[in-house]
């Protein structure tokens, strides 16, 4: 075309149109990481399109697949990079008969950096680190990736920053030294939470049960709150009455803070307290409330329209099989449209109404197929529909609704065996990016394309 040549009105606006409508699908179609726990937003939802629609009946064809460690460590995907966390046991060392049994395990932590294209180990982190937690068989905290750094939690409480790119060792904290705490029951798993300039960490004490760090120098800004157990439950960041703050959810109460100070903006004590210390899944926020679940003591729902809150209704049974509404073990529900979605204690994977927790209907058909204590299944929402990764390693394409749970597609992704609850199971969450699921077990860490062709 002549540079000179006017196009006519009727063409320019066509041409002008066709690129935008280029434009828009090429937005909808960009890759989106998952740079940390629950994904780019923290929420559990998979915003990427162009999907596939059904998983294959023959299974699955893996773009990569990498032999690694132990652990529950889920993987965070950022920049063509996959990371995640591993256990290496010393020579001769074994891991207790019981995942009860407690006493120090010689080994290792490593940080692993993939990349994404084909799995090759580019670089890993490994650090001494004798174990005392029960299920012993590696990290449990996603790390998290911002701006060419990673920050990684160990299950015995060493926090490290790397470099993204090369894996250099930027600064690095030791929680029970430096807070004078013990490692919980089953390790230190409060996924580390980025907020511009500050990881915020759950770490235990007296005064220190959140605490947060400058990303660059490591230096601590602030620290708060004090229990007797800090629990597991990540800390999240929401606004309430129109005032961004830091909930932070351990088993004597839940409290939010102002992130830039740590100060105490409020607190609602747990009565009674979260039993074994289980706080686990996310706190949620849903407009003006917020949204806890725990094994023992079931769910609770508060209104945090000003700095009192008030419960709206909580379960009435503290019990891990008799329950009532919800007792959620790990997986953060997904909460849609006035619903609740969740595995309960014993797998049964339940629907409630938010605003009364009046149950609508279960299922085990998601989660372990049977009554199985902590029968498990983690929820991604994507679109109109629901990605489920189950303990036994099935990947489920499900449509959730108030009516019914209507299972689209299944395929095994991975093999569990992981034995620590009495059965063989996977209990990672796996990330999705790049119209793919990543996923890991005991023995591997895989990628499978979930592009629709």
């Amino acid at each position: 075309m002549n540079p000179g040549m006017q196009i006519p009105h009727r063409r320019k606006s066509f041409v002008v149109g066709a690129v935008a409508l280029l434009l828009a699908c090429g937005a909808s179609l960009r890759a989106e990481d998952w740079p940390q726990w629950l994904g780019p937003q923290r929420d559990g939802v998979w915003r990427e399109s162009g999907l596939v629609e059904t998983l294959p009946t023959n299974g699955f064809k893996y773009r990569w697949r990498v032999p690694i460690g132990g652990g529950y460590t889920g993987p965070a995907v950022a920049g063509g990079r996959v990371f995640v966390m591993d256990r290496q046991l010393a020579a001769g060392a074994t891991n207790p008969d019981s995942p009860w049994g407690r006493g120090e395990i010689p080994g290792s932590e490593r940080v692993l950096c993939l990349n994404e294209a084909d799995g090759r180990i580019l670089w890993q982190h490994e650090y001494s680190c004798p174990y005392t937690v029960s299920y012993a068989s590696g990290p449990r905290a996603t790390p998290a990736v911002h701006e060419g750094r990673v920050f990684a939690l160990g299950a015995e409480g060493n926090l490290v920053c790397l470099s993204a790119d090369k894996g250099a060792v930027l600064w690095s904290h030791d929680f029970k030294k430096e807070f004078n705490v013990k490692t919980p029951v089953w390790g230190f798993a409060g996924h580390p939470l980025v907020d511009g300039q500050k990881v915020i960490c759950l770490a235990g004490g007296n005064g220190s049960v959140v605490v947060a760090f400058d990303v660059v120098s490591g230096k601590e800004l602030w620290r708060a709150l004090t229990a007797k157990e800090p629990g597991y439950a990540p800390p999240m960041i929401y606004e309430f009455g129109g005032r961004r703050q830091v909930i932070l959810w351990h088993p004597e109460a839940v409290s939010g803070l102002d992130p830039e100070n740590g100060t105490v903006l409020w607190t609602h004590a747990m009565t009674p307290s979260v039993r074994s210390g289980m706080t686990i899944p996310s706190p949620l926020k849903v407009g003006e409330r917020l949204f806890l679940t725990s094994f023992y003591n079931g769910s609770i729902l508060l209104n945090l329209v000003s700095n009192k809150p008030s419960v709206i209704w909580k379960s009435q049974k503290v019990s891990e099989k008799d329950t009532d509404g919800l007792h959620s073990v790990m997986a953060t529900p997904l909460i849609e449209n006035g619903y609740i979605y969740s595995p309960c204690s014993y797998g049964q994977f339940r629907c409630l109404k938010l605003e009364t927790g009046e149950r609508l209907w279960e299922t085990f058909a998601p989660t372990s197929g049977k009554s199985e204590r902590w029968g498990h299944a983690f929820v991604v929402k994507q679109g109109s529909r629901s990605f489920m990764f189950n303990e036994k390693g099935d990947l489920i394409i499900a449509r959730l609704t108030p009516e019914k749970y209507e299972e689209l597609s299944r395929a095994r992704l991975l093999e569990p065996i992981n034995r620590d609850p009495g059965r063989p199971v996977v209990w990672s969450h796996p990330a999705f990016a790049n119209r793919c699921v990543y996923a890991r077990n005991d023995k591997e860490i895989v990628c499978v394309s979930l592009a629709a062709e």
